[in-house]
């Protein structure tokens, strides 16, 4: 199937990828110049665990390229998935639907066949409905279907996901466009549900989705404050919880507050998607107010720690939202960054695929190691914000020797609490 994806960020570029490896000609389209350029030389423009490999062997198969021309990527396309941003908008916090509808509004002048168009964008209910009107005035003559194809792929598991899909959510009505996707997820049959269903149910499963595992690690969060106040141990709390089939294992790891490219925009335009339909959907704002209170109450708690020392230095363990991916959108660790230094507290960071992108961020507001150990020399506390394998490994005994201050706020509960406190550490996790 020959296929073209319009975008190539942490959604186009995994997708593109994945549907070349399983034997479609795909070609990636973007505006950016110096990206496009850098991927037709072999460079991804982002990490993801496992990507570069599959990356690597389709462009050398030929079955995965890349353009800046809209003309020459959906060119006699079977298909065209369109993967770019809906970033909150600035003042009303809705997504911002300026590039999906110029993405709707320019390829519509090369539609010379029978194709389908895809939205994997997270959209507003309704986008469908708009997409198909730009282009039915933009090329009267178009022959096209627009569907929803929600993308559930897991920052850091892109790969994987893709592979190995929990659901394949397809909104559409029309049945010659059921037919190409079907012919699409043919290699998956059996393996993973391919769900049909009607545009605007599609296009809420994803936001409802997202704003459910918002609210779960908004849920867990409370419930380790609760813990710590009562004494109980979050860790064993969750354990016990996740055996529950109805609450499962997964998103019960409490932590600095939910982030990333997903959960604080999706949350948001489904709250004011909320106010337009007049419906107050009050645990989604709780969650929205309770995860920035998160990351203050988190702040507070490094502050705290280094309260009595003169000038103190912090030694960052962590800048991506989360682990297996350099992105740090919304990343709860660079906002508590932030917070630190509005106290004037002197940073040393470490992560092991975001230092580019956090650079770009926050400049030289801080400062940054080529390893964790380079970071904890002469700090005089190891703030752990990003739950990297790599830190769980941490050597105890060399970090304590390192540190001025034995100090270590654990805000992933990666490190082994009783082995610290044996060795003289003043150990801080959450929820214990």
């Amino acid at each position: 199937m020959k296929i073209g994806i319009i975008g190539t960020g942490y959604v186009g570029l995994p997708t593109g990828v994945g549907l070349a490896e399983l034997g479609n000609d795909v070609i990636c389209i973007d505006r950016e110049k110096s990206k496009i350029d850098a991927l037709n030389s072999g460079i991804l423009t982002i990490y993801e665990d496992n990507l570069e490999e599959l990356f690597h062997k389709n462009i050398k198969e030929g079955r995965l390229k890349f353009t800046t021309s809209m003309q020459e990527g959906i060119k006699d396309a079977d298909l065209v998935i369109i993967a770019v941003g809906t970033p909150p908008h600035p003042v009303t916090k809705e997504a911002d639907m300026k590039y999906i509808h110029a993405a709707a509004t320019e390829l519509a002048d090369y539609l010379t066949r029978y194709t389908v168009i895809a939205t994997k964008s997270t959209v507003p209910v309704g986008t469908g409905d708009d997409i198909e009107s730009l282009i039915s005035r933009k090329n009267p003559n178009a022959e096209f279907d627009v569907l929803s194809l929600p993308e559930f792929l897991r920052e850091g598991f892109a790969v994987y996901d893709f592979f190995n899909p929990d659901r394949i959510i397809v909104g559409t009505n029309s049945q010659r466009a059921k037919a190409v996707i079907e012919k699409l997820y043919e290699p998956f049959k059996g393996k993973s549900e391919l769900l049909f269903v009607s545009r605007r149910s599609s296009e809420t499963i994803k936001y409802a989705s997202n704003a459910f595992l918002a609210i779960k690690i908004h849920y867990i969060n409370e419930m380790a404050n609760f813990c710590e106040k009562a004494g109980a141990d979050i860790l064993e709390v969750a354990k016990g919880m996740g055996l529950d089939t109805r609450i499962g294992k997964r998103f019960l790891n409490p932590g600095p507050g939910y982030g990333g490219s997903c959960f604080p925009k999706d949350t948001l335009a489904m709250a004011f998607m909320g106010k337009q339909n007049d419906i107050d959907l009050t645990l989604i704002n709780a969650a929205i107010k309770g995860n920035e209170e998160r990351k203050n109450h988190m702040c507070e708690r490094i502050l705290n720690s280094i309260k009595d020392i003169k000038n103190p230095k912090i030694a960052v363990l962590g800048l991506a939202f989360k682990d297996g991916t350099d992105d740090c959108r919304e990343s709860p660790a660079v906002d508590i960054v932030f917070k630190l230094l509005e106290q004037k507290v002197k940073i040393c960071a470490y992560d092991p695929k975001a230092m580019d992108l956090a650079k770009q961020i926050l400049g030289d507001k801080i400062d940054y190691a080529n390893s964790m150990y380079e970071a904890i020399k002469d700090a005089d506390a190891i703030a752990i914000l990003t739950e990297w394998k790599e830190f769980s490994s941490l050597d105890l005994k060399k970090a304590y020797d390192l540190l001025n201050h034995k100090k270590i706020i654990d805000l992933r509960n990666l490190i082994d609490k009783n082995e610290a406190i044996k060795l003289g550490f003043e150990y801080q996790g959450v929820g214990r």
